[in-house]
């Protein structure tokens, strides 16, 4: 079965990117464009993983994941944050916010695709965050 993951993202080159390296590997690319589609394709499409933008136009990253990880039905989904914040202290906002990992960019094609492997490979469990 192939693995569905979401890029939720705002700029169609960052977009364009990610779907070519999660579609070289096999993976099937669902995408939105803000965080409020986000949150409505991971409640109906369930994917394996999510890639989330934590800089986004409406409902920032960070705020989308909070709401995703409140929802019981769809906590156990693994969220990466895919962001140009890179700065001291950004990761560990990120992991706080709910995300199970940290991808900043620029990205590169190797460590997106262990980032996506990990994540895909590790089950995780309702309330382990």
């Amino acid at each position: 079965m192939v693995a569905r993951i979401l890029c939720v993202e705002d700029n169609p080159q960052n977009m364009r990117l990610v779907r070519k390296i999660l579609m070289s590997a096999g993976y099937e690319v669902l995408e939105a464009m803000d965080g409020k589609s986000g949150i409505e394709l991971v409640e109906r499409e369930r994917p394996n993983l999510v890639l989330m933008d934590v800089n986004l136009p409406d409902i920032d990253g960070l705020e989308a994941t909070t709401r995703l990880k409140a929802q019981q039905s769809v906590a156990h989904i693994p969220i990466v944050a895919l962001t140009a914040n890179a700065m001291h202290g950004d990761r560990e906002r990120c992991i706080e916010a709910g995300c199970n990992g940290y991808v900043p960019k620029p990205i590169t094609k190797n460590e997106l695709l262990n980032t996506v492997a990990h994540f895909l490979a590790t089950p995780i469990l309702p309330n382990s965050s």
